[in-house]
């Protein structure tokens, strides 16, 4: 393994242009004291860099090559999908996409189809507005907009209760439903309308920016989107977490094939299995009840590809190409890691290695582990057998709600799948 690039601000996404030169987004998230910003660099061969452009809307997720110039995928408030050219000019396809909440507008694959799909992450951990947004580093702010629902669904009636709201709301306790402002109570039966945009979705549009529309709901954070050579759409979907006023314990990572029109469960169900389930009874013994009344209604919930272990917070991912050690075909996908003590309780650390997916029988051989601080993506290089690794660098969370991250310690490495057989399981 060989650093080719380093002193990287939270980067988060890698390209090839079409004449093999590599470029880097950093997130611009606002951590360890640097002002907010996100910047796409070009990497000249020796590590030499130029900033095509910065100043974009933190945090930058996603930076896809094609047909002469870059998507570029920003998720701040709003959402925004531009086009990048080689030269550094912005334009915008997508605006005022969901963007002030826990998760963002992700990354974009190019289907064969010519359209532009991305993943639109849910605003909240699992449908409710809680306290724990201001435990999120690239987020600390409440109240925040609510989830907006894919499909027609009606409401339970469950809301969550906080006794000490922390002047966040008017009345206390705070009662909030799902679906709904932060302390905002609406009655059972309550029906909330579909829109386009949506959260916990995917979307899909034209190369530029028309005929927006669903393709599917119910993934929590699609955070990864890609297509095989077979034009099945996959994406990568991190579980919810043990946090905030509806915690789900021990809800594991997800690999999905996207099919138009299905439901993926979010926010009652992980993987098919509903969210009462002893499974995810967490730390507080109190099981979790359903927020959306009308599942009948809904499409079946999907069945996952596979699950990523607990807490392992599945990125980004590659296909591996021809003569990449009798894997062509496999996926690689980055593990992030957990964010432990926020995401769940005392245990082992998961994640922060890479991992081999077989997509003839959906096995996970995970390795790499202790190489990178936060691998956050993956990409071959064209015509040749080297991986390229992205580390976002050092951040972990303190047991206070406190973000130690560094900045600078971001990097590029390359690993030879033919000289460094060692690293591959």
């Amino acid at each position: 393994m060989m650093t080719v690039v380093d002193h990287l601000n939270f980067p988060t996404s890698l390209a090839f242009d079409g004449e093999g030169s590599l470029y880097v987004a950093e997130s611009g998230l606002p951590l360890d004291g640097l002002a907010p910003g996100g910047r796409v660099w070009r990497i000249a061969p020796g590590g030499a860099r130029t900033c095509l452009i910065e100043g974009l809307r933190p945090p930058v997720t996603g930076l896809v090559y094609h047909e002469g110039g870059f998507y570029l995928s920003e998720g701040g408030n709003p959402g925004r999908i531009s086009r990048l050219s080689s030269g550094g000019i912005r334009t915008t396809i997508l605006d005022g996409l969901p963007g002030f909440g826990n998760y963002h507008t992700n990354t974009v694959a190019v289907g064969p189809d010519g359209k532009l799909y991305f993943g639109q992450g849910a605003l909240t951990n699992s449908g409710v507005l809680g306290l724990d947004s201001l435990e999120l580093a690239w987020l600390g702010r409440l109240p925040h907009d609510p989830d907006v629902p894919g499909y027609p669904i009606r409401l339970t009636g469950w809301h969550a209760e906080i006794a000490d709201a922390n002047g966040w709301c008017p009345t206390s306790p705070a009662r909030t439903s799902a679906f709904s402002p932060f302390g905002h109570r609406v009655p059972a039966g309550h029906t909330m309308p579909p829109a386009v945009p949506c959260t916990a979705s995917v979307m899909r549009c034209n190369p530029d920016g028309s005929g927006l529309e669903l393709v599917a709901w119910g993934i929590r954070n699609a955070f990864g989107l890609g297509f095989l050579g077979d034009g099945r759409l996959l994406a990568t979907d991190q579980g919810p977490d043990e946090r905030g006023s509806r915690p789900i314990a021990g809800a594991p990572d997800l690999l999905w094939e996207i099919k138009p029109g299905r439901w993926y469960g979010w926010p009652d169900f992980v993987g098919g299995v509903p969210v009462t389930d002893p499974r995810f009874v967490p730390s507080n013994g109190v099981a979790q009840q359903f927020v959306v009344a009308n599942h009948d209604e809904l499409p079946l919930p999907e069945q996952p590809l596979l699950a990523f272990p607990v807490n392992a917070s599945a990125t980004k991912f590659d296909v591996v190409p021809e003569g990449a050690a009798g894997r062509h075909g496999h996926l690689l996908v980055a593990l992030f890691g957990d964010e432990k003590p926020m995401t769940a309780g005392a245990g082992a650390r998961a994640g922060r290695a890479l991992a081999w997916v077989n997509p003839q029988d959906w096995c996970c051989e995970i390795f790499a582990e202790g190489q990178f601080a936060r691998p956050i993506d993956v990409r071959f290089a064209p015509g040749s057998g080297e991986l390229y690794v992205l580390d976002f660098g050092e951040f972990e969370m303190g047991p206070a709600g406190q973000v130690f991250a560094r900045a600078g310690s971001g990097k590029v490495a390359t690993i030879s799948i033919r000289e460094e057989q060692s690293l591959w399981p």
